[in-house]
Formats: C-alpha cells, sequence, structure tokens
C-alpha cells in the first residue's frame, strides 16, 4: 500500500514543488563540485599535477566547506531566498571561473572559494526542511533533496566524457556555472517564505503548523554560538559525520582516479560505469526515510528509529573494505554502488536530525556546523590519500573507510538525547 504522503494528492502541495526547485539547485551544486574529480586523470596529465597536489587541491575544497557555519549564519539571518540565492550565484561564477585555471595552486585557489559557497547548500536544505514540513514528513523530504546531490554526481561522469570528446575539459565547467546562473533566476522569482507565499493555502499552512513540534517552533534569535557548542546534541550529529563523510570524498574526489589508474578504466569507461556508485546512493536517499518511517509506525520513537537506521547504514558500509582486495574491476564496481547506497541509508538519516532536535531557528547554524565536522574528516581523509597512496596503495584506506562508521554509530547512541 502507497503511503498516503506519496498519493498523488500529497504531491501537489506547495511544499513539495518548494522542494522540487530545491532539488535542482542540489543537482547542479553537486554537478559543479563532482566535475573535477571525473575531469582529474585528464587534468592531473595535461597539467602536470601530482596526487599529493591534487590532494591539496580537494583539501581546499573541504576547507572552502568546512565554512559552513557561517553560511548557515548567513542563512539563519538573512534567510533563504535572498541567502541562497547569493551563494548559488557565487558558486556559478566560481565554476565558470576554472574555465580559467592553470596550475595546482589556481585550482585549490578557485576550488576554496567554490567549497564555502556550495557549502550553504546543506544548511539551506536542513533550513527549507525545518521550515517547510512537518515532522512526519521531515526524513522523506530530507532524502529527496539528498538525491538532487547524488543525481548530480551521476550527471558528471557523461557531461565530463562529451565534453572531452567535445574538444576540452573546460566545457563541462561552462555547463555547470551556467546552470547555476540560471536556476538562481528562477529562486529569485518564485520562492517566498512558508508565511507569504502566495501559492500556500490556509489548510496547507495549518497542516504543517500542527505537524511541527511545538518546542521546535520558535522564531526568537537562535541561541548564541558558544551555547550551541555546549550541547551534547551538536557533537552527537556533528563527530558521526566527521567519520562517516571521508566516503563521499572518496566516491565524488578519488573514484575516478582509482578506477582509471587501479582498474584500467578510460574515459569511455569512466561514463559507462563511474555513475554507479551514485546511482545506488540515490536508492540510500529514499531506503534510508523509509526504514525510519517503517519503525517509527512499529512503535519506536523517532530519534531511536533514526539511530537504528544510522547502525544498518554502518553495517552495510563493511563492505568496502573489500574493495582495494576482489581481482575483477566489476566487483569493485559493485562493492562502491553498495558503498554509496550505505553512505546515503546513513548520511541523510544523520542530517534530517539536525531539524529532529533544533528549534528551526537554529537548525541552519547547527547544520552548519556539523557540515564543518563532516568535511573536517574528508579533508584529513582527502590529505593522507593523496600523500600516502603511491606508498600505501588504495586498500588500506578502504578498510579504514568501512570501520569508521561503526565507530560514528557507537557515537550516535552514546551522545544524542532524545527531546523530552
Amino acid at each position: 500500500m502507497i503511503p498516503a504522503l506519496l498519493r498523488k494528492s500529497a504531491w501537489r502541495k506547495t511544499r513539495w514543488m518548494v522542494l522540487a526547485l530545491f532539488v535542482g539547485a542540489m543537482i547542479i551544486n553537486y554537478l559543479a563540485r563532482s566535475v573535477m574529480g571525473v575531469a582529474a586523470p585528464v587534468v592531473l596529465a595535461q597539467q602536470g599535477i601530482s596526487n599529493a597536489q591534487y590532494g591539496w587541491i580537494t583539501g581546499a575544497m573541504q576547507l572552502g566547506v568546512m565554512l559552513q557555519p557561517i553560511a548557515g549564519f548567513v542563512l539563519d539571518r538573512l534567510g533563504l531566498k535572498l541567502g541562497f540565492a547569493l551563494f548559488a550565484i557565487g558558486w556559478s561564477i566560481v565554476t565558470l571561473g576554472h574555465m580559467l585555471a592553470r596550475g595546482w595552486i589556481g585550482f585549490a585557489a578557485l576550488r576554496l572559494v567554490l567549497g564555502f559557497t556550495e557549502g550553504s547548500a546543506q544548511p539551506a536544505g536542513q533550513k527549507l526542511v525545518a521550515e517547510w514540513f512537518p515532522a512526519r514528513e521531515r526524513g522523506l523530504a530530507g532524502g529527496i533533496y539528498n538525491i538532487g546531490a547524488s543525481f548530480g554526481a551521476v550527471l558528471a561522469p557523461p557531461l565530463v566524457a562529451w565534453a572531452v570528446y567535445a574538444g576540452s575539459w573546460r566545457l563541462a565547467f561552462a555547463v555547470a556555472g551556467g546552470l547555476g546562473l540560471i536556476w538562481s533566476l528562477l529562486w529569485l522569482h518564485w520562492y517566498a517564505p512558508l508565511s507569504r507565499h502566495r501559492g500556500v493555502s490556509a489548510q496547507e499552512r495549518a497542516a504543517i503548523a500542527e505537524g511541527q513540534e511545538a518546542h521546535l517552533q520558535s522564531d526568537a534569535p537562535p541561541a548564541p554560538i558558544r551555547q550551541l557548542l555546549a550541547r551534547r546534541n551538536l557533537w552527537g550529529i556533528a563527530l558521526p559525520r566527521l567519520l562517516a563523510d571521508p566516503v563521499w570524498g572518496m566516491l565524488s574526489l578519488w573514484l575516478p582516479l582509482y578506477l582509471a589508474r587501479e582498474r584500467g578504466f578510460d574515459m569511455a569507461h569512466l561514463a559507462l560505469f563511474g555513475w554507479l556508485p551514485f546511482l545506488a546512493a540515490d536508492l540510500g536517499c529514499l531506503f534510508g526515510p523509509a526504514v525510519a518511517s517503517r519503525l517509527q509506525r512499529r512503535g519506536i520513537a523517532l530519534i531511536d528509529a533514526r539511530r537504528l537506521t544510522f547502525t544498518m547504514g554502518a553495517l552495510m558500509m563493511t563492505g568496502i573494505g573489500f574493495v582495494g582486495l576482489v581481482a575483477n574491476p566489476y566487483a569493485a564496481v559493485a562493492l562502491l554502488c553498495l558503498a554509496g547506497f550505505a553512505h546515503q541509508t546513513l548520511s541523510v538519516t544523520i542530517i534530517t536530525m539536525a531539524s529532529d532536535l533544533f528549534p528551526r531557528n537554529e537548525v541552519g547554524t547547527v547544520a552548519g556546523f556539523a557540515g564543518l565536522s563532516a568535511n573536517l574528516g574528508v579533508l584529513i581523509f582527502s590529505l593522507l590519500l593523496g600523500s600516502l597512496v603511491d606508498r600505501l596503495g588504495y586498500s588500506p584506506f578502504f578498510m579504514l573507510l568501512g570501520c569508521l562508521d561503526l565507530l560514528g554509530a557507537g557515537l550516535l547512541w552514546t551522545l544524542v538525547r532524545k527531546p523530552s
């Protein structure tokens, strides 16, 4: 039986159209950030960039994304309409700037700024979900907008392959940047806050308000940052994300290089197979919320349902530890697909918990701090991989990734406290 929130009539509500528009931003955001990873085998060869230098390029991106608390602070103050539009215009212009980049330092500088502007997407998504959706729909809404992230990564391999065969990898950056500017104009034209959106009926507005927890609906100024940092629930979200997101960094930043150099894939093979882990990740975006919802229907409290779902994803993630051990390259791709599915199963789950545990006037800032932690994990992992992969190979890093989420699950169960 199809759940009521998935029936055709439910999708006619304005909140789902707002979410659909935001999904477009996520697709473009992750397309823009994924182009570099897919084009890396060609770019590094043409520009004489080493693995270690590429590690610093990817690290610069993560340093920029780690500024998510600033992005969340800006979004909480300016609101989603203006704040997110400014960030989207910024990342689009920087993406276009990649067409002019020369040398690893030039790429690193651009990736730093790109990371800051694109890092606004997750705080914006959590803020949108907190403001526009009742509690019973937040998990699904979070899963859907995160599909945009995976789908953007799905589109990157064929886009880069087309650009290379059309004459230059720079064309891929032109397409991604141009799409971002077009989307920004649509957002400014159509989006408005829930309280002022002309497309929202009084019935829908009342249903959203009635479905949200009373203790999360505060419109007062957010607590000072020092007070937020003293809350164990913030760290209960942030630390598991620090341990979880290196997998996504591996898939989006290093996977094409791994398949090209270790598995012998050329650009045509990357176009055929490089997107499959992200397609699996799309399915994980829906699987995680579905599992949590089913657990709730069985009488398990919301936060416990989220924790159990994260733990399930962590157990599935152990499969990535065998990627470097299998001889068949297609078996390696299959294990990477399992990793993509497992990661988004647990990642969507814990990202959504910011809107489950904190008032909507603090969600952007909290999600920003969690994003800082997540991208610090990616930064550390990427720098270690870039500096050690030539000596150690990839297998030890895949084994490490298979264990980190189990530790994250332990921290999630230990630190997070359910609202009273």
